[in-house]
Order: structure tokens, then C-alpha cells, then sequence
């Protein structure tokens, strides 16, 4: 399903085409549906959050709260989704976070509406800005920065 860099917006994707995009599977497979994408530069997608997710067993057992992590993994895989549509490789790895805030807790029966944005990048890694909202308040946002290790970019010592 990848596609060059002139590649036109992509619509729609369910949880079946969005497998056939990303290598993720359950447990960490975190985007439930892909709503609009422009392949290399924005796109958007839901999370919808249940009670029986497996982090709830113990993040809190009587205080249900989505972990910070977990919502860190569902922005990156749709920023890996928007980079992976403009020609990088299926596999991309999280290269970094920065300025991640966390504004109001994420539970239960909650759906995460997730939205990525590229700023900059190139030679194989790409920055995104990205958000989290539930009925539009922002549960999260920060800058990530995705890398594609098929771009074969040599790593400096710094």
C-alpha cells in the first residue's frame, strides 16, 4: 500500500488496510481507523479506548487512566502511517519526543481523536507535530520525530 511522494489524500482507512500499512498487530496495534491522510505531510485517525486493554489491569486497578506511553504509541504510529504512505519503509521507528505535555486524563470509553502534522525533516527522518483530543480538549500533544531505517543515513557520534 505505499505510494510514491505525489500520492493523492487517502480516506477512510479501516482497521484491515491500516495492517496492511504498519507491521503493528494486538496488542500494539493502537489505530482503530484512519479518517484522512495526506501521504508524507498530515493526516488524522481515532483510538477508541476500552476497559479491557490490558494496561488497565494495572494502570490503576481501581483508578482506570490511560498511560502516557500508550497515547505517545498512538500518535507515532500515525505519524509512521503518514510517513510510510510517502514512500518510507512499513517499519519506522520512534527517534524521539520532545515538548510532550499531557493535559487532562484519558479513560475508559473515551476515544482518542489523533492528528500528526510533519514540520521538518529529511534524509530519512521526518517531525511531526502531533495531538490527542477527547471531545475536543486536548488529552495530549508534543513533537515527535520518526526515523526510516531503510533510508540508510549514517548515525553521528555526538
Amino acid at each position: 500500500m505505499t505510494v510514491g511522494t505525489a500520492a493523492p489524500v487517502v480516506s477512510g482507512l479501516t482497521n484491515d488496510q491500516i495492517r496492511e500499512v504498519l507491521p503493528h498487530r494486538w496488542p500494539m496495534l493502537m489505530l482503530d481507523r484512519v479518517g484522512k491522510v495526506e501521504p508524507g505531510v498530515k493526516g488524522t485517525a481515532t483510538k477508541n479506548v476500552a476497559g479491557t486493554e490490558l494496561w488497565f489491569q494495572g494502570h490503576f486497578p481501581n483508578e482506570a487512566v490511560l498511560p502516557g506511553v500508550v497515547i505517545i504509541e498512538a500518535m507515532a504510529q500515525l505519524a509512521g502511517l503518514v510517513f510510510a504512505l510517502a514512500g518510507a519503509s512499513e517499519i519506522s521507528y520512534l527517534a524521539g519526543v520532545r515538548s510532550m505535555r499531557f493535559r487532562r486524563p484519558v479513560v475508559p470509553g473515551d476515544q482518542l481523536t489523533l492528528s500528526a502534522e510533519r514540520t521538518g525533516g529529511g534524509g530519512g527522518f521526518a517531525e511531526y507535530r502531533v495531538s490527542a483530543r477527547v471531545d475536543g480538549q486536548v488529552a495530549a500533544e508534543g513533537n515527535l520525530t520518526i526515523a526510516d531505517p531503510a533510508a540508510n543515513v549514517p548515525v553521528r557520534k555526538v
